[in-house]
C-alpha cells in the first residue's frame, strides 16, 4: 500500500506541531471530511477548522513525522477545548485518534470540552467510550455558548444533531 507523502515508515510519536507540520494539517482534515460524506454530512465551505484554530492560538499536537493525525486545543472559559481532532483516513483504526485524545486529556489541567455530532460513530459515541459525557447547557460558559452559536450561524447544525461534551476524569 502506498500513502503518497506517507510512503516511508511513520512513527506515531505524539509531539507538538512544528512550523513545517502546519501546512500538512488541512489535507489530513480533508480526508476526514470525506469520511463524513459517507454518512451524509457535508461541511459548509470555508477555511479548514485547523487553520482557524491555529489563527486563534490553538495548541496543536501531531502524531507521526510526517503527521498522520492532529489535535487542536483552544482555551474556552478557562478550560481546554478540543476544537478538532483528525486522522488521515489511510491511518484510521490504528488507535491514532485515541492516543491523541488521551494525550489532550492528560495534558489538560481542567476538564476538556468539545462540540461534536451526537450520532456519528466516530464522534459522540467515540468520545463517550473515552470518558466524555454530555455537558448540560446551564453549565456552558459564555465562550462555549458563543462557539455553539458560530456553528449554528455557519450551518453546521443543519448537517446533524450536535452536542457539547466534557471529560469526566
Amino acid at each position: 500500500m502506498r500513502f503518497g507523502p506517507y510512503d516511508r515508515w511513520v512513527s506515531f510519536v505524539l509531539r507538538p506541531a512544528g512550523p513545517g507540520d502546519l501546512a500538512l494539517l488541512p489535507a489530513i482534515e480533508m480526508t476526514g471530511d470525506l469520511l463524513f460524506a459517507t454518512v451524509g454530512i457535508v461541511f459548509p465551505p470555508g477555511p479548514s477548522t485547523v487553520e482557524e484554530a491555529i489563527e486563534e492560538g490553538a495548541e496543536v499536537l501531531v502524531a507521526g513525522d510526517p503527521p498522520v493525525g492532529f489535535a487542536a486545543v483552544l482555551q474556552l472559559d478557562g478550560h481546554a477545548h478540543l476544537e478538532q481532532i483528525s486522522v488521515h483516513t489511510d491511518f484510521a483504526g490504528r488507535g491514532v485518534g485515541t492516543r491523541l485524545l488521551a494525550e489532550v486529556v492528560r495534558r489538560a489541567v481542567t476538564p476538556v470540552t468539545l462540540l461534536t455530532f451526537r450520532d456519528v460513530p466516530w464522534n459522540g459515541p467515540f468520545y463517550a467510550r473515552h470518558g466524555f459525557a454530555e455537558l448540560p447547557r446551564d453549565q456552558w460558559g459564555p465562550q462555549l455558548q458563543a462557539q455553539w452559536q458560530v456553528e449554528i450561524d455557519v450551518g453546521l447544525h443543519e448537517a446533524g444533531p450536535r452536542l457539547v461534551m466534557r471529560s469526566t476524569s
